[in-house]
């Protein structure tokens, strides 16, 4: 392939240098580069926050701050790490960079509209980390905002709210940018039978964002309204309902958690067949079972309210339609272990990593079918088995998810390679870091350990001691990994085009690709996972 400028050469639009040319990008790579840059930063800041969190746990008393700060540093993680890293970070990135490319299109629909849903990304997160230095400073209800103590407490959770309300706003848009791209841009010749499983995992995810964001936008909004209008919506001293809040608040954040695990599990659906040298198993079946888990995903909302006094018979339902999304979700697994069985493995850091999320998301799954169940959900609720089984599901999964995906895409993304080596050490720091961190948390759960409190019994001390001790083992694996990639740029081993064997459209163009993806028009396979040409072309290397 003759040599062509990449889109770093070649700003759009044209004529614009320096920083004006990322600020004002039409560009999809180069925006999706802007997201990445800016997700590091919040996860950075999300993970230090956490790590004092820990600190503060590991002995009983105050150890490094007052419980003002704790509670917080809190809500300040939560909001973070939900709103600014896990919704945001794998369809912002990779949907942004890889969609376009694998749909064979030049760029998303809405190029102009992309931007602004950067910029009202930016703007929310710096608005979050504003009110913590603002007012009576940042609030203290946790990132849930629960009535009726968010409608009463002195601080500042009227801005909190408002910047979680403009990421919501940053998400809606993102996702109806993708929608309209997968039905209008695609290559002349691609059915949706020959769509890539990441866009179907993007494209299932954008319908929840559309749909499932409203929800909690209206709900926030009330509650500022409550705040200052003293309407008596939710507050039970006014005659309102603080239950209506919860129902609306998981209506949303729920389907929430689909949209941080679906995109992951479309990563993971592309790096174990390239890695295996195999058609995925059961392609259709994965299609199917992304559109289930994005509808049934928005049934099961009232499984967190337990305890809240619902009718036996809300319960019943709520609890059968949670079990219900575990059988899209088996699906997956199965498709994933069977198209490795037989398969020609080839380890490497992105298939090595989407093996530690089988482990524990699996983890994370099973332990959520507890939860489900009304009759064990009563005894471990608001323990912090909840908090090990949401960080097993959510950064187990949609975490090691992203750092699969980024050591996967990587080398298509900057045209660079890394230290095999060092990403092996880090993942596996992060995983040991990881086991120690929330293993004990699912002991101290059932032994009966509240979440969210600041102090605890005695009793309570060295499961935290020993989770603490986890948590600085899985920060060491993390900074280990991302300076491993950031070395990368000083070292500067050039890679292909193609340099894992891949046969989706993104594989075809240059690293990095050019400004418009495609020097020609892509030709589209009758499959998108046929990796019998991959296979001829190393049998004649090795003959």
């Amino acid at each position: 392939m003759e040599q062509v400028k990449s889109f770093y050469e070649t700003p759009s639009p044209a004529g614009l240098t320096g920083i004006k040319a990322w600020l004002l990008t039409h560009d999809h790579k180069r925006l999706a580069l802007m997201y990445l840059w800016a997700v590091f930063f919040w996860l950075v800041l999300a993970v230090f926050l956490g790590m004092a969190l820990r600190l503060e746990l590991m002995f009983i008393g105050e150890t490094i701050m007052p419980p003002e700060i704790y509670n917080a540093f809190f809500t300040l993680h939560g909001v973070i790490m939900i709103f600014l890293f896990v919704i945001p970070a794998i369809p912002a990135i990779f949907g942004n960079f890889i969609l376009p490319i694998q749909i064979g299109a030049d760029d998303v629909f809405f190029p102009r509209l992309k931007l602004f849903s950067w910029y009202l990304y930016m703007f929310g997160g710096l608005l979050a980390v504003i009110s913590l230095f603002t007012g009576d400073g940042f609030a203290d209800t946790g990132w849930t905002f629960y009535v009726p103590f968010s409608v009463t407490t002195e601080t500042n959770v009227s801005l909190t709210v408002t910047a979680a309300f403009i990421l919501g706003m940053s998400s809606m848009l993102t996702g109806l940018n993708f929608v309209t791209t997968v039905h209008r841009m695609r290559v002349k010749g691609m059915g949706w039978l020959q769509i890539p499983l990441f866009t179907w995992s993007i494209y299932a995810t954008a319908w929840v964002q559309i749909l499932a964001t409203p929800v909690v936008s209206i709900t926030l909004v009330l509650v500022v309204l409550e705040r200052f209008l003293n309407i008596g919506l939710f507050d039970p001293a006014k005659g309102g309902d603080p239950l209506l809040y919860q129902h609306l608040f998981w209506m949303y954040s729920h389907p929430a958690v689909y949209i941080m695990i679906l995109p992951g599990m479309g990563i993971i659906s592309e790096i174990i067949p390239v890695f295996s040298r195999k058609a995925i198993f059961g392609y259709k079946g994965i299609v199917i079972s992304s559109m289930a888990i994005a509808v049934a995903g928005s049934l099961v909302w009232a499984h967190h309210m337990y305890t809240s006094g619902m009718s036996d018979v809300s319960v019943f339902v709520f609890s059968l339609l949670t079990y219900l999304v575990a059988i899209p979700t088996a699906v997956k697994v199965f498709s994933w272990v069977s198209t490795m069985y037989k398969g020609s493995i080839l380890m490497t850091p992105p298939l090595f990593m989407a093996l530690i999320f089988i482990y524990l998301f699996t983890v994370g799954g099973l332990t959520g079918l507890v939860l489900g169940a009304a009759g064990t959900d009563i005894h471990v609720h608001d323990t912090t088995f909840v908090v090990a089984h949401f960080h097993f599901t959510m950064f187990g999964g949609t975490g090691f998810a992203f750092f699969a995906g980024l050591h996967y895409w990587w080398p298509k993304m900057f045209g660079i390679m890394y230290d095999f080596k060092k990403a092996y050490i880090g993942s596996v720091l992060v995983t040991a870091g990881f086991i120690f961190h929330y293993i004990p948390m699912f002991i101290l759960g059932m032994q009966g350990m509240p979440r969210r409190y600041y102090d605890y019994l005695p009793h309570f001390e060295t499961g935290n001691f020993l989770a603490g001790f986890g948590g600085i083992l899985m920060v060491i694996g993390i900074m280990l990994m991302f300076i491993n990639l950031w070395a990368s740029f000083r070292v500067r081993e050039p890679a292909s085009a193609d340099p894992w064997g891949g046969t989706t459209l993104e594989w075809s163009v240059p690293s990095p690709p050019p400004l418009h993806n495609f020097v020609e028009e892509p030709k589209i396979l009758e499959y998108p996972y046929d990796f019998s040409g991959v296979l001829a072309r190393a049998a004649k290397n090795k003959g």
